[in-house]
Parts: C-alpha cells; structure tokens; sequence
C-alpha cells in the first residue's frame, strides 16, 4: 500500500493517505514531473505502461511520480528516474502548478505538481511494469500531436507542457 503526502495550496503537508483512496477522493497531494531534454533541444516522452491503474498507454513526459514520507521531492523525481527509465540526470525545479482532473476509471488526479527540467542524451532503459515505449521529439511536434490529439496524452501532461514552454521561452 503504498501512501502519498496530502498537502493544502501552500504545499504543507497534511498527513498521509493511500495513494489509490486519494486519487478515488480527489484529495490534493504531493506530486513532481520530470521533463529531461536532449542537446537537440528535444524531449524525452514515455508512453505509460499498458497495465498502470489510471492512463494506461497515454503518451506523457519523462517521468512523474509521488515523493515518500520524509523524502524530498528533488530526491524523490532521481529515484523514480532510475526506477522508471534506468537513467539519472541532473535536474532542476523550474515551477510548480496545481490541477485538479478526471482521469477516468473513476479516478481524479489533485496534485500541486512540482516540475523539474533536466538534460542528457543517455538512451533509457526502461522499466517494463512502468513504461511501454520512449522517444525524443521537438517541442513543436509535441504541440501539434496534442492539438491533433489530445486524448493520446496524460492530462497533467498537456497542462504542464504549455507551462514547460514559457518557461522555456523566459529562460533562453
């Protein structure tokens, strides 16, 4: 049973909650988004593996994930880096967002979601239980691929990847 850290809008933590009852209650909790870019400026997107419990074979991005109690979130995004797709990389926390979305099977994410940005060219070993398939893409692509089709991608995904671009824009 693996448990999440509840949180209120200022990312105070609230206590614990099993992951599954949290995402059937909608309740807000702790979570991060990892974003690793190549030196062709593009990147890293999984396709989730066909057997998680809330969207299954959508595309999203590098690797995303629930920090542990007393763990800390920058800790939290290269464990499950090296967990989800054999690698690790530097990151950095660029910003946080928080969402509240259905994600079907009667499920609702709430996440303040803290976002990291890396870069490496390492190719990925993935691992099977988490992810089905991995590729390197242009930002540009990506953006069309989610206005032709969104439903082919995660919600926080979408949501996320807008903020990843302005980030982008304002840091370059």
């Amino acid at each position: 049973m693996e448990q999440i850290i509840l949180v209120d809008e200022n990312d105070q933590s609230l206590g614990l909650m099993e992951k599954i009852e949290a995402h059937q209650k909608g309740i807000l909790h702790r979570a991060f988004s990892v974003f690793i870019f190549n030196d062709k400026n593009e990147l890293m997107i999984q396709q989730r593996a066909l057997t998680k419990y809330h969207s299954p074979g959508l595309w999203t991005n590098t690797c995303c994930s629930h920090p542990r109690e007393g763990e800390k979130t920058i800790d939290a995004a290269h464990r499950r880096m090296v967990e989800e797709m054999g690698f690790d990389c530097e990151i950095t926390e660029a910003f946080s967002f928080t969402y509240k979305a259905d994600v079907g099977q009667g499920l609702i994410e709430h996440e303040l979601d803290h976002v990291f940005i890396g870069h490496s060219d390492k190719k990925p070993i993935i691992n099977p239980e988490e992810v089905n398939d991995w590729k390197y893409l242009h930002m540009k692509i990506i953006r069309t691929e989610i206005e032709k089709s969104p439903v082919k991608y995660t919600v926080w995904f979408r949501i996320a990847f807008e903020e990843v671009e302005k980030y982008i824009q304002t840091t370059q």
